[in-house]
């Protein structure tokens, strides 16, 4: 049967939540708090109150409650008992050590104390990225220095404050990636992330430093006022390619470990997931957008855990999708109603070509050139027949500067320097002749 959690209405986020006093505040079960314990006493070699309780991220007055159990259970003793108070040092006893082995066996997991499932929906929902609202002047401040045309900056404005999935399409370099990356740039506020979701008596790891980016921390946070369960991070930005499978947007249970890892979209939650490459991955694009059905329309998914248990997880994410394919290339017509927003990205005008030229020169410290940039407009990319993509001016620019470095030459944008990037960027073999 489902383990589901209520949804509750959003609420007014809150930087973290309140610090748990009691074991029962947690949420959690006694049994799962006192063998994280056990385990972190066995595995990391912890002996002190105060080493304990900011490992499990708990009060050390819980921590303390937490050994005075063991201590009746006989499954640990005071080593040693300073002159303050919790100043204590406990060493587990034979029996300790032999039920933490045994709780080892289970699952490997003996970090941060988790959250329970429900205290995690609450929160998502309260710092939830639909309720951030984009205005123009704002998308104008953040993406003041990128250049794309006006109708793709209009509609990537509006579909900000969209829950409905982004797809951007267009020719390969045509700066589609570079432009949901961008949107990252407006995502606002606060998030807190948990280390860890427990659902059932199973723990989830959640928190990734290579996509959880968390904020310094506060007085408030070091006084231990809020839950250090939690880590008030920026908004996530998640971002998978051609390697992404539908087996990764299931939980993964490290069998070797014993507890879960979250998918990206899971971690992905309250900011952005970017599905780079639509069509370049081992699975169909219907296939994946299949998978994400419910989700795009209802914003939850389902997940299941290994005994068969199901239960729901909010998907509070802005979706993006880049392809090179044509959306009828993706699926049909109701099938692609599911996306809300269709945007081509193609190739530039002559004037925000040269915009770009201008910027790849200054960040690649090559003097911009007027008349060279007309040359290359018109007796290399007209004459030849090439789109004004924005990765040719910034990859143009880039070899000049390298080739000037290997020789030792001034970079310039001169007719030679020029000649010899375009011909080997676009490996024109009859040119090298």
């Amino acid at each position: 049967m489902p383990v589901d959690a209520k949804f509750p209405p959003a609420a007014a986020p809150v930087a973290l939540p309140t610090a748990p006093v009691t074991a029962q505040d947690t949420g959690l079960p006694a049994l799962l708090l006192c063998e994280l314990a056990l385990k972190s006493m066995h595995q990391h070699g912890l002996c002190r109150l105060c080493d304990i309780a900011d490992h499990l991220r708990l009060a050390p007055m819980l921590v303390e409650s937490l050994m005075g159990q063991l201590r009746r259970e006989s499954l640990v003793e005071v080593r040693l008992r300073g002159a303050l108070d919790g100043d204590v040092s406990y060493q587990l006893t034979q029996a300790g050590r032999a039920r933490a082995a045994e709780a080892l066996a289970r699952n490997l997991y003996s970090g941060a104390a988790p959250v329970p499932l429900p205290a995690y929906v609450e929160r998502v929902q309260a710092q939830s990225v639909a309720d951030m609202k984009l205005t123009r002047e704002r998308f104008e401040q953040a993406m003041a220095s990128v250049v794309m045309q006006p109708q793709v900056r209009e509609q990537l404005g509006a579909a900000m404050n969209s829950r409905r999935a982004k797809l951007l399409y267009g020719p390969p370099g045509a700066g589609k990636t570079f432009l949901c990356e961008r949107m990252a740039a407006l995502l606002q506020g606060a998030v807190a992330v948990p280390y860890a979701v427990e659902v059932h008596g199973e723990i989830i790891h959640v928190f990734d430093p290579l996509v959880h980016r968390p904020l310094p921390q506060g007085a408030a946070e070091a006084q231990g006022r809020f839950d250090r369960r939690w880590v008030l991070c920026e908004r996530p930005v998640v971002v998978t390619g051609g390697e992404l499978t539908l087996e990764m947007l299931d939980l993964v249970f490290d069998a070797r470990a014993g507890f879960y890892h979250a998918p990206p979209h899971f971690k992905a939650n309250n900011g952005l997931l970017l599905v780079d490459d639509l069509g370049r991955q081992l699975v169909t694009p219907r296939q994946l957008l299949n998978r994400w059905i419910v989700p795009m329309e209802q914003q939850h998914d389902h997940l299941m855990l290994r005994n068969g248990i199901k239960f729901r997880v909010p998907f509070d994410t802005l979706l993006f999708f880049s392809t090179n394919l044509r959306p009828d290339e993706l699926g049909d017509e109701a099938f692609l109603r599911r996306i809300g927003y269709k945007i081509f990205v193609g190739p530039l005008q002559a004037e925000d070509y040269r915009h770009v030229l201008r910027q790849s020169c200054e960040h690649f410290g090559v003097p911009y050139d007027d008349a060279a940039v007309e040359r290359l407009l018109h007796e290399m990319h007209q004459r030849e027949g090439r789109p004004l993509l924005p990765c040719y001016a910034r990859d143009l620019v880039g070899q000049i500067a390298e080739f000037a470095t290997y020789n030792g030459l001034k970079p310039e944008l001169s007719p030679r320097l020029m000649k010899w990037a375009w011909r080997n960027y676009f490996a024109n073999e009859a040119a090298w002749a």
